[in-house]
């Protein structure tokens, strides 16, 4: 197996159609409704038209959510509201629908797929569909060693452009990406911090979890020091996911890089995702035109990293529960922005609109009866 090099997929991903996003511009100005009165539906639906090729665009029928599953070392330094070890939990949680992003799902009849890349526990606990895939148990403790070997971030790599492809050859026609981590928020900010050339302070988060000050300033102190080993690899995307992202970093990164090239769009949720988009970006700078950013997480470094990527994000509803349950929460505002493109009326043409029977005269009906006698 030949070396993978990501920024290969700068050659491989082109912009979405935009061709076709003018014809969609055009639909849009002509409709019955004027430009402007469903505010950001409008950029919405011709951003779907662009991504999927096609004016009128088509309906969103074959969503599906993506979770990456992972444990992270430097959890062990009390940096996480979570217990280290633990996100096998929080698999649990959705594979019994007991979660907030596996509620929605049900409710919007959305299927979940989960994909174990790291997780530290016993692969015994959850299904075989599950864990197979997994490229280690647990990631390393990025403030003194690497989160993994070289050979370990290419197999993560490369799953997640392994999942893309899946979803893509089964008729996936949206993505919802998000992450099931214990520790995750730590290698996200110290990557948006190195690819920012900001400070660990400027990026450091209270998690999903929430934190106190003191597990705070642990945290800080362990981006920091993440910070002075990612800064001699950054000018390889995948040296620098071996040592301070993690193998469901990894394979989330490998994913929103190949799903570009399949072009199937994608929902990213949280400061994960946004970590793993701004290395994607890194190695391939069209590739952030097939993403949208759900919501804001709360979380500084996701603000930094989403005004890097030029992403707006959706909604803003103080939701911090990562998980994907953001982005899940945009799935209806991106299929109603498709529905309002496709379906709503155009307005007749003035030249070409035929007057009705008595149009613009004060003669009722009986008028025109007996002016016809």
């Amino acid at each position: 197996m030949s070396r993978l090099n990501l920024d290969d997929f700068s050659d491989l991903i082109e912009r979405p159609d935009s061709g076709t996003r003018r014809a969609a511009e055009e639909r849009r100005e002509g409709l019955a409704v004027p430009p402007g009165a469903l505010g950001r539906l409008d950029e919405l639906g011709e951003w779907l038209s662009a991504a999927q090729g096609a004016a009128p665009v088509r309906p969103v029928d074959q969503p599906r959510v993506v979770l990456f599953a992972g444990d992270h070392g430097v959890a062990g330094l009390g940096v996480s509201g979570r217990a280290a070890g633990s996100a096998h939990e929080l698999v649990r949680a959705v594979l019994d629908g007991a979660s907030p992003v596996a509620v929605l799902a049900r409710r919007m009849r959305v299927p979940v797929r989960v994909i174990d890349a790291g997780l530290d526990c016993d692969p015994g606990l959850l299904p075989e569909d599950v864990v197979r895939h997994r490229v280690r148990r647990g990631s390393g403790r990025i403030d003194i060693e690497d989160a993994l070997t070289p050979d370990e971030a290419e197999r993560a790599v490369r799953l997640g452009m392994a999942v893309a492809d899946e979803e893509a050859d089964s008729g996936t026609d949206l993505v919802v990406l998000g992450d099931l981590s214990v520790g995750g928020t730590t290698p996200a900010a110290t990557l948006i911090a190195a690819l920012c050339g900001t400070d660990a302070s400027v990026v450091t988060g209270r998690g999903g979890a929430g934190i106190d000050d003191l597990a705070w300033m642990r945290k800080c102190a362990a981006v920091r020091d993440a910070l002075r080993r990612a800064r001699p690899v950054l000018g390889d995307q995948l040296e620098l996911l071996a040592a301070v992202g993690g193998a469901d970093l990894a394979a989330m990164t490998g994913f929103l890089l190949q799903s570009a090239v399949r072009r199937m769009p994608v929902v990213l949720d949280g400061v994960v995702a946004a970590a793993c988009a701004l290395v994607g970006q890194r190695a391939a700078f069209r590739a952030p035109d097939w993403w949208l950013a759900g919501q804001v997480s709360g979380e500084p470094a996701q603000a930094k990293a989403l005004d890097r990527l030029a992403l707006n994000p959706l909604l803003d509803h103080g939701v911090t529960v990562g998980e994907g349950t953001g982005a899940m929460l945009a799935l209806p505002l991106v299929q109603a922005a498709a529905a309002l493109a496709a379906e709503l009326p155009e307005r007749p043409e003035a030249t070409g609109a035929v007057a009705a029977p008595g149009a613009g005269t004060d003669e009722g009906p009986e008028a025109r009866a007996g002016a016809a006698t």
